[in-house]
């Protein structure tokens, strides 16, 4: 084409003025790419990795101890009140609450439009409010604690494993040293000892002495609190120095309370040894904790929200090295076990190979139809438009996670369009005749407008899940976010630096490469590979090894194959097109394929109502982890417990210590785990049925952790699961539930009944006589139907009569504070050694303290108002002990009292299918007047994410139609 030719049709071709920008500023360009590729990188290498997003919700969690208390008096006296206050709050989602034994929790979730430091300012604001009730307790333990729930720090990523020929005390002792280290690190909020005995300060009382010495619990509690103080006096001036006067009075060592004179009348006097024995010991038993059987001494480390877990690990690792080194003796073992960075590092890994594999698979494509440097000009898109990604989802502070990462597998192919529409067009130009810088301009001009329409309809069609409401909103919106991010950042590339490349190193033919030269500059770039990968940086590094594995195999394999591809079967291949083309708009043709492509569509609804596919809320996961959660009946002591943990544990073991046959080979199952992980107590209870703050006794966990998927030898873990679910069966007394790790943010269980009523008592046999009917329909695939509340917890209540105790001159308080302080204790003061401060705790020594006879038979003493005189009145004289059962909790949900029917879905079967036929079951089922039930959990969810897509699909389809419209300006 001549010169004037050109000038004639440059009259005609368009130009894009921000393509035409950057390639008269083509040095700009260069500089800015390369602030792209050190920024992306350097975002890239800085960002948290996480397994999956961290959701923060406006959740609000109010806990209240009130110990010695039932859930009746618990709901009675905290949790309606503060439940009272909160409901006036506005934005609220929906409040349920549990009161148990001792102890009031309350869950408060707000909406998402709501923030979480106005939603706990708001909810502490109304937890004083009703603390100002005159009927609300004064004498708890500790305030209200009200606190911002993230689910993100209330599992730990870790156990710290301390066993050996060493005493419990000596252990916890180690287990503080590294709780102190731990601690100290910016990605690590706390970490919790389980496994030991806290120690406090014991006043057992002799009942007898202090009643014949005419000493009351009241007496001995003010003599140790009067005593145990320092007091400041405020500052004396003396010769212009001010010395600041302070009265002493805190006890320098356990023994010296023992010492105190509890009563002086003349010469005689009386000390707290006389009447009690003082110890420094043990708690009750809160906790135990074993791995493989064997006792430990457990640290849970907890997470930092936002912070990189894999970091934490890693200093984590370094400092139980240093212990182990330097402090720690050599016949100490310390193991990490259950250490979720290793899950998140294997995923995080594996799709950052499958964005490197995709990648190479896209160039490889785009090298047969392209040839190797119109290849590279398009292929440059990909890594260009992640590091642009992740520069701004590192500035939004997202973390690298599943769903980020997915998100750019999902977005690969797609990343290539524009670039291919941009150097293609521009490519033609060339070939045309224009000189390069001309074609970049025109060639990107000519095209603009329609690539940022078809992208604009791409993005379209994912927008509307960015605006996707609730917790599953937030944590499927990070897909949406990083799709419109990465494909924006691809046209951004496609209309900015693509025309430049062109422009600067676009060539019509292609010379054969120096070999020398190609092996030469991908050793380079190999060993700049290597030091990011050994730098941590694995997925970078990576993908320079990949770059440099493209450049020599496309030089010295696929050259030739490339030439011969395009040279005879591409012109083939649009010959066939052609034909087919010229074919399909002859004559009545198009409406025939029209007609044609409608039917189909049709045929296809019709397909899919007739065979409908199974529906999930999330996919079936491998378990990495296998929770065996244990429950005994409420009021079960811990060492029961531990003993029923301990069969179960045994169950387990000798499951994985069967011998099997692996490739030939007879080998343990044992190979397939990490660990074994048995706790009993304390932080065992099933995330799924909420979070639980209070003490479990009658609970236990057994945690199995599985070696990493490529370790397993293709075995199912799936399977294993099952076979543990029956394995772990018939233990008289002991409920069993078999679990994994939960994919997705919780959801609550498959199968979830909420039966709403007033009357507690009738709600509950509601709730057997419905579980009973179900069970009776024989549905398959229903784990184990179960209340998340026991019946005939065993309690004693002491009914006081009025008469007789108005006549003796004594109050319900003084009888139940007297009964409260002899069984339970009192924590009366703080003993400080060194840093830490222990309980000084008094109450009945331990053989009097669990019989129901010298419980009832200590005497009130007190000092009676008619007279002056003392005072001294069994309890039995005014109390009567009726032996009666309660249950283990009242649940309430948005004020109602409530009670749920669950059960997990075995392996195999579809949870929506079995909950269907539940429902079909139910259909002539008849509640009681009064009460009400409904599906929730996993179905409910469902139901509300199904609703919104369907909407976010007419938003979708009315966006891109819209788009459509105004780009062809027609209908």
């Amino acid at each position: 084409m001549t010169q004037e030719e050109n000038q004639q049709n440059n009259t005609k071709l368009k130009s894009f003025s921000l393509s035409t920008l950057s390639v008269k500023n083509r040095t700009t360009i260069f500089v800015l790419t390369v602030i792209v590729l050190l920024a992306g990188a350097s975002a890239y290498i800085s960002m948290p990795r996480e397994a999956f997003p961290e959701v923060i919700t406006p959740e609000i969690y109010v806990g209240t101890p009130y110990p010695g208390n039932s859930p009746k008096d618990i709901e009675k006296l905290i949790t309606r009140p503060i439940e009272k206050e909160i409901n006036s709050i506005t934005g609220i989602d929906k409040i349920t609450s549990s009161s148990i034994q001792g102890y009031s929790s309350i869950r408060v979730v707000f909406d998402f439009s709501v923030t979480p430091d106005k939603a706990l300012q708001e909810v502490k604001d109304a937890v004083d409010k009703a603390k100002n009730d005159p009927e609300f307790p004064t004498d708890l333990p500790a305030e209200p604690d009200v606190f911002e729930m993230n689910f993100n720090e209330l599992t730990p990523v870790m156990n710290v494993n301390l066993s050996g020929d060493f005493s419990i005390d000596l252990l916890e002792d180690y287990a503080e040293i590294i709780e102190d280290r731990i601690e100290a690190l910016p990605q690590i909020t706390k970490v919790d000892i389980r496994g030991v005995q806290e120690k406090e300060v014991k006043v057992k009382v002799d009942v007898k002495k202090m009643e014949s010495m005419q000493i009351s619990f009241n007496d001995i509690e003010n003599a140790i609190a009067m005593e145990n103080m320092t007091i400041s006096g405020g500052d004396l001036l003396v010769d212009d120095v001010k010395r600041t006067v302070r009265t002493v009075g805190d006890f320098e060592d356990w023994k010296d309370i023992e010492n105190l004179i509890i009563k002086q009348e003349k010469l005689d006097i009386v000390y707290l040894r006389d009447v009690a024995d003082v110890t420094f010991e043990g708690k009750d038993r809160e906790s135990f904790a074993r791995e493989f059987g064997n006792p430990v001494v457990m640290c849970d480390v907890f997470k930092r929200s936002g912070e990189n877990l894999i970091d934490a690990s890693e200093a984590i690792n370094e400092i139980i090295a240093d212990l182990k080194k330097n402090e720690f003796p050599e016949s100490l073992t310390v193991t990490i076990t259950n250490d979720m960075s290793e899950k998140t590092r294997t995923q995080v890994n594996e799709l950052e190979n499958s964005i490197i594999f995709g990648m190479l698979l896209v160039i490889g494509v785009l090298l047969f139809f392209l040839g190797l440097r119109n290849a590279l000009f398009v292929g440059v898109a990909i890594p260009m438009s992640m590091f642009i990604a992740f520069m701004i989802l590192s500035a939004l502070g997202v973390t690298l996670n599943m769903m980020v990462l997915f998100s750019l597998v999902l977005a690969l192919g797609m990343l290539v369009d524009n670039g291919i529409v941009i150097v293609e067009n521009i490519y033609r130009l060339m070939d045309e005749g224009y000189k390069p810088v001309q074609a970049a301009i025109y060639g990107a001009g000519e095209v603009a407008w329609p690539i940022i329409a078809s992208t604009a309809t791409t993005l379209a069609a994912f927008f509307p899940l960015a605006i996707w409401p609730g917790l599953m909103g937030e944590f499927m919106k990070f897909l949406p976010i990083t799709l419109i991010i990465v494909l924006g950042s691809s046209l951004f590339v496609a209309l900015v630096i693509n025309p430049v490349f062109t422009a600067v190193f676009m060539k019509l033919e292609e010379k054969p490469a120096n070999r020398k030269k190609v092996l030469i500059i991908s050793a380079l770039i190999t060993v700049v590979g290597l030091l990011f990968s050994l730098s941590g940086a694995m997925g970078f590094g990576n993908l320079v090894i990949a770059t440099a594995l493209v450049i020599v195999s496309s030089t010295f394999f696929f050259s030739p194959a490339t030439r011969k591809f395009q040279e005879s079967f591409l012109p083939r291949l649009e010959n066939l097109y052609q034909r087919f083309l010229t074919y399909a708009l002859k004559g009545w043709n198009p409406i025939k394929f029209l007609l044609g492509t409608i039917g189909l569509l049709i045929f296809s609804f019709i397909l899919l109502g007739v065979a409908q596919p199974k529906v999930e809320f999330f996919p079936v996961n491998m378990p990495n982890y296998l929770n065996v959660f244990i429950e005994m009946p409420i009021g079960t002591d811990i060492e029961a417990t531990n003993k029923a943990a301990i069969e179960v544990e045994n169950r387990v073991k000798s499951y994985f210590d069967e011998t099997i046959e692996v490739g030939g080979e007879k080998i343990q199952r044992k190979f397939l785990v990490e660990s074994i992980i048995g706790q009993v107590g304390q932080g065992t209870s099933d995330p799924a049925q909420g979070v639980s703050m209070g003490n479990t006794p009658h609970k236990a966990r057994v945690t199995v952790s599985f070696v990493p998927f490529d370790e397993r030898e293709g075995l199912s873990t799936n399977q294993i699961m099952n076979e543990v679910r029956k394995l772990v069966r018939g233990i008289p007394g002991v409920q069993v539930t078999v679990d994994k790790d939960q994919a997705g943010p919780p959801q609550g269980k498959p199968i979830n009944i909420e039966i709403s009523g007033v009357d507690y008592e009738l709600l509950i046999d509601e709730a057997e006589r419905m579980k009973q009917f179900i069970n009776k329909q024989n549905i398959p695939g229903i784990e184990e139907l179960k209340l998340d509340i026991q019946t005939g917890k065993p309690e004693l209540l002491i009914n006081i009569d009025r008469q007789k105790a108005k006549r003796f001159n004594l109050s319900t308080a003084q009888i139940g504070s007297a009964i409260r302080t002899a069984l339970f204790g009192k924590e009366v003061s703080t003993y400080k050694e060194g840093e830490d401060d222990y309980d000084i705790v008094i109450r009945m020594d331990d053989r009097s303290r669990y019989n129901i006879d010298n419980l009832m038979n200590q005497l009130i003493t007190f000092r009676d108002p008619s007279n002056g005189q003392i005072s001294q009145v069994p309890i039995s004289a005014v109390a009567t002990p009726v032996k009666s059962s309660t249950y283990s909790a009242i649940n309430r949900k948005n004020l109602d009292r409530m009670i749920t029917v669950q059960s997990n879905v075995l392996e195999g079967y579809n949870a929506n299918e079995v909950v269907a036929k539940i429902k079909k079951a139910l259909e002539p089922y008849q509640v009681e007047e009064g009460h009400s039930w409904k599906f929730t959990g996993q179905q409910e969810e469902q139901a509300k994410e199904m609703a919104f897509l369907s909407k976010a699909l007419m938003i979708a389809v009315f966006l891109i139609f819209l788009i459509i419209v105004a780009q062809f300006n027609s209908v």
